[in-house]
């Protein structure tokens, strides 16, 4: 890992993401690139000029360009090489266009969701960004003064189609010194015994040579309640999922999560694109 992109809106959300970014970059000698997107209307733009060429483009990019400098100024980003991107474009676009030009390889987002994992990844632009992404997306809730990621927890139903997502989980797993734990959650809806889930779940792992790994099956009544449930018992430090693209994570998750499940929403969230 050696390049990791923010996007920022210089919010206390956005900062928080990038106060993770710091000490990921510091760890692990990486470059920061920051992204401020600026939606500019399409019907103000002359079709025979450049969106640079608009005056409320020009200070919008002035605007932005003294908001980067004040946050390269904080002592958190010293000696971090910082790189600085304006786009024209809806955040995913914008993502997707800087990820592909510069080899990206983390997305770190921050999200201000109060009502739960559904509520963090879903109906946002960290929605979006999560959805369309081919480049793993870590998504921050909170300040984290040290950002730890001693227990990793990848949850998935361990179906074929989920292989490439779990590739990336593990190398990142290792990047990060995490032991990880492989998580099916058991739902009423979707039952199978304890003897099929060990067996899926060895298939699913039989190609590969995993160290640090343990292997759970937690029931519960619906799987986002599981998967808080198990991360609470075993203090997580991360969550791993993979998504389906334009289904994004939410074909993940049924049912509605309740209030005391939000407040474990709060750890970070790592997605990989199936």
């Amino acid at each position: 890992m050696k390049k990791i992109l923010v996007p920022t809106d210089f919010s206390v959300q956005a900062e928080n993401a990038l106060k993770v970014a710091a000490q990921l970059a510091k760890k692990h000698k990486c470059e920061i690139y920051l992204l401020h997107i600026l939606e500019i209307p399409m019907r103000q733009v002359d079709p025979m000029s450049s969106y640079t060429s608009l005056p409320e483009a020009v200070y919008f990019m002035k605007l932005a360009h003294k908001q980067f400098e004040e946050l390269r100024a904080n002592s958190y980003l010293k000696n971090i090489k910082i790189h600085e991107h304006v786009e024209f474009q809806e955040i995913f676009k914008g993502v997707f266009h800087v990820c592909k030009k510069h080899d990206i390889d983390l997305v770190i987002m921050g999200s201000n969701g109060a009502d739960g994992l559904r509520e963090m990844l879903v109906g946002s632009n960290t929605e979006k960004v999560v959805r369309t992404s081919e480049t793993p997306v870590m998504v921050i809730k909170n300040e984290h003064k040290t950002f730890k990621t001693k227990n990793f927890v990848f949850a998935s139903d361990f179906k074929e189609e989920s292989l490439g997502a779990f590739k990336k989980a593990m190398t990142f797993a290792e990047i990060f010194g995490s032991k990880i734990h492989l998580l099916m959650v058991n739902t009423p809806i979707d039952f199978m015994t304890t003897a099929e889930a060990e067996d899926r779940i060895q298939n699913f792992i039989k190609p590969f040579k995993l160290s640090n790994v343990s292997i759970h099956i937690y029931s519960d009544m619906t799987v986002e309640r599981g998967i808080m449930n198990f991360c609470k018992s075993i203090d997580a430090d991360l969550i791993g999922m993979s998504t389906h693209g334009r289904q994004g994570i939410s074909h993940f998750f049924n049912g509605s999560i309740s209030e005391d499940l939000a407040n474990h929403a709060k750890r970070p969230v790592i997605t990989f694109k199936i």
